[in-house]
């Protein structure tokens, strides 16, 4: 031990000094005390300072070199501090882990002190809500993203449900953000982005709405002539001939909502396409041949520029795509009208187009055209047959084939909707 050693030492000074003053006499003995314990008390200052200035800036490899016991001395510290190095480096390691773990996660992450300042957020949580991770850092979140929900929400600290949050910076989206306690001080403020979730649940309502309402106008129509035929059952044959061609029409029109409907829910279950060669020019003549009878000689249907090329599909649901633009074409043409079908090689894409010389579409109406439901005019549409869904379908037969769907439409002079197809889907002679 560091002191019994310290206690030998000055014992054997003691010893030598009573040893000199036998032989040489007590004042010797006195000098020779005097000179060991002063180059002691020397040597003690010098290593007590080269310990001070060490002590400004500890650091494991300049730890002084000495000798007898305060090289033990040295020693102990330089095993110490070799010690509290690798401590450290290890919690460096812990935090860095935590810190890249927090910012690989999709949803935001944020420290809060008790007085919802922010010591720490990753970067999901700076593109949820703006915060700048450099500038916010200990700022308090509600003076950053006023929302008086949130502000509300932190006062009540209600750690059981989530708060849905609308936020338009740095774009429009929706959050669920949730507070989460994790020590007796802090807090951690989690955001999730459910902005596609929240579409699809609108979506998925409007659909509902919108079904609802497509089958209301027929069911009604229907159940107030079977009322009229049962309260009045001796009506004149004309009126119950009138009311029952109203009722077959009012029925095939929920047919075909049906039929579109489970069309549409087959094509967005994902089943595998199974692929032929399709004669494009044939399936044109056939289109055409068809169009000729749903226009019964109104329109003038032509068959414009005609490439020799054949595509790789399924020549059903092509059939159904084209067949769907060719309809639409008709249905939105005045009598009189032209309705042209082109298939075309177009540099890096094979192209089959409908142009017609209808109403056209105003050009805010275009990006909505292929949503369910959305019709341009809805009374014409019904009027001329139309669910809309046609375009909705068209859009995921084309996405199964990797084509894409291009509107080009003025008001008052027509349109024309062209379908590319990638060169890798055309065979060529």
């Amino acid at each position: 031990m560091l002191w019994l050693r310290s206690i030998i030492y000055y014992l054997i000074i003691t010893l030598i000094a009573l040893m000199v003053g036998a032989v040489y006499g007590t004042l010797w003995a006195l000098v020779f005390a005097l000179v060991v314990i002063s180059g002691s008390l020397l040597f003690h200052l010098y290593n007590l300072g080269r310990l001070y200035r060490w002590a400004q800036h500890p650091r494991v490899e300049t730890v002084p070199q000495s000798f007898l016991l305060w090289q033990e001395v040295f020693d102990k510290f330089y095993d110490q501090v070799r010690l509290q190095k690798k401590q450290q480096d290890r919690l460096a390691n812990t935090l860095d882990r935590f810190t890249s773990a927090g910012e690989a996660l999709p949803d935001g992450v944020i420290i809060l002190d008790e007085h919802d300042r922010i010591e720490w957020c990753n970067q999901a949580a700076s593109v949820h809500l703006g915060i700048d991770r450099i500038a916010d850092i200990w700022q308090v979140v509600t003076n950053i993203l006023r929302q008086p929900s949130l502000r509300e929400y932190l006062r009540t600290q209600d750690f059981a449900h989530p708060l849905m949050l609308r936020t338009a910076r740095p774009t429009e989206q929706v959050l669920s953000v949730q507070l989460v306690p994790f020590d007796s001080t802090r807090k951690l403020l989690l955001s999730r982005d459910i902005t596609q979730l929240d579409r699809v649940q609108t979506v998925h309502r409007d659909f509902i709405a919108n079904v609802s309402h497509e089958l209301r106008t027929p069911l009604t129509v229907v159940g107030g002539f079977i009322e009229t035929m049962i309260d009045i059952p001796d009506l004149d044959a004309t009126t119950r001939s009138q009311q029952l061609q109203l009722m077959y029409e009012q029925t095939q029109r929920m047919q075909r909502l049906v039929e579109d409907l489970l069309t549409l829910s087959k094509l967005e279950n994902g089943q595998q396409l199974r692929e032929e060669e399709v004669d494009v020019p044939q399936l044109m003549r056939l289109l055409a041949a068809e169009a000729e009878g749903l226009s019964q000689g109104r329109h003038q249907i032509r068959i414009g520029t005609i490439a020799t090329a054949r595509l790789i599909g399924n020549h059903d649901e092509l059939h159904s795509a084209f067949g769907n633009l060719v309809s639409n074409a008709i249905r939105y043409t005045p009598a009189g009208g032209t309705i042209t079908l082109n298939w075309r090689a177009e540099g890096e894409h094979a192209c089959f187009g409908v142009e017609d010389t209808g109403i056209g579409i105003a050009p805010e109406h275009v990006p909505r055209l292929t949503e369910r439901f959305y019709r341009v005019d809805r009374g014409r549409s019904r009027s001329t047959g139309g669910t809309g869904l046609g375009l909705a379908i068209v859009k995921h037969i084309l996405q199964r084939h990797q084509a894409q769907m291009v509107i080009r439409s003025r008001l008052g002079e027509g349109s024309e909707f062209a379908v590319k197809f990638p060169m890798q889907r055309l065979i060529t002679d």
